[in-house]
């Protein structure tokens, strides 16, 4: 009997908690899994609370950490599945710190939506009003401001440059065929040249057609670089400096569609009723007719400035550059060499010297 006892008692296991008290491994098992539970799940960090319960009973109390004092209590997050939970300041401030940068972006984000929109928005009605100023000014229903001696200048600006660019055209032709010409007299110089030491008999009638085709190509080359000088200025008259003017009168003219599109909506407006809506409207329509009203007068007083010096420059530039070409062509077809070379000195004319275009030795390498 003693010995079944001790061989029983031998074999039996009594669990032991943290306050000497025995319990059965069922309750063992579901106090892991609550504190398993417990850790993975992260209770929210104003509801934090501490389960306790005696392994001697069944009752189970909830004890809210706000009423605990005492250090911090730190979790061990060095396994997967645990985050530290922070005390009940720290979620705050936490929570207030995202709260303010999200708003902050958010009211950022919202602010250039609406800058972009209102800017559409404008751009969007004035279109409208041009498109619809244009087309009853096509179809003869709506009045257009015109101011008859600007658009007359204008008119005859514009037929210049037409003019100016068949001449300059004309006048870059002209240069490519006597650039030809004269590449041929070259390599027709040099063939008489050889021939003219290979054949003994005939080494003077060669001799003296070289030499004359020499000093043609010589010739030739100075003619060359006065018609590519009056090339140059032509073009830069034509495409810069009429051009810049042409510019400044298609702002001109697209500020008068503006103007008379805002006119007629101002007009528009006052001959409907006067009420408080209608009166708001007006006077909005009103800043708007003003506005683009200083802009018109503005760009008319630029076009009327821009066309008086261009004119001033015009004749300026062609007086020299027609006296060069007449006295350059002259010259050269007189077979007057002196005077060729004076015409360009006089006109401050620098020939390059040949092959001054190719890159040297150095900057090839």
């Amino acid at each position: 009997m003693a010995e079944s006892m001790m061989s029983k008692a031998a074999t039996m296991e009594i669990p032991i908690n943290s306050n000497g008290d025995s319990r059965n491994l069922a309750e063992d098992d579901s106090l892991e899994q609550d504190l398993q539970q417990v850790m993975v799940s992260g209770p929210n960090l104003n509801e934090t609370s501490i389960v306790s319960g005696g392994y001697g009973g069944t009752t189970e109390g909830i004890i809210p950490t706000s009423s605990i004092k005492g250090p911090a209590i730190h979790l061990n997050t060095d396994f997967p599945g645990n985050r530290r939970i922070p005390n009940e300041g720290q979620g705050s401030n936490m929570h207030h710190t995202s709260s303010n940068s999200s708003m902050t972006a958010e009211e950022a984000t919202r602010g250039v939506a609406v800058e972009k929109f209102d800017i559409v928005k404008k751009w969007g009605l004035n279109t409208y009003k041009c498109t619809k100023q244009m087309i009853s000014e096509r179809f003869g229903r709506g009045s257009r401001t015109v101011d008859l001696e600007l658009e007359a200048q204008i008119e005859v600006l514009r037929e210049t440059k037409r003019k100016y660019e068949i001449v300059l055209n004309l006048a870059r032709a002209l240069t490519n065929h006597f650039y030809s010409m004269v590449q041929t007299q070259h390599a027709l110089g040099d063939t008489f040249a050889d021939l003219s030491q290979k054949s003994p008999e005939l080494r003077d009638e060669f001799g003296y057609n070289a030499e004359t085709q020499k000093l043609l190509c010589k010739n030739g080359e100075t003619l060359l670089g006065a018609i590519n000088f009056f090339v140059s200025s032509i073009n830069t008259l034509v495409n810069k400096t009429m051009e810049d003017t042409l510019m400044t009168i298609k702002m001109y003219e697209n500020a008068r569609l503006e103007f008379d599109a805002y006119r007629a909506d101002l007009e528009e407006l006052n001959l409907g009723p006067r009420d408080a809506v209608t009166m708001a409207r007006i006077e909005a329509a009103q800043q708007q007719y003003q506005i683009h009203k200083d802009k018109y007068e503005r760009l008319r007083n630029d076009v009327t400035i821009k066309l008086k010096f261009l004119e001033e420059n015009k004749v300026k530039v062609m007086h020299k550059q027609l006296l060069l070409f007449h006295n350059a062509i002259s010259a050269y077809f007189a077979g007057n060499q002196q005077q060729l070379e004076q015409t360009l000195k006089q006109f401050n004319i620098k020939l390059k010297p040949p092959g001054a275009d190719k890159p040297s030795w150095l900057e090839e390498q």
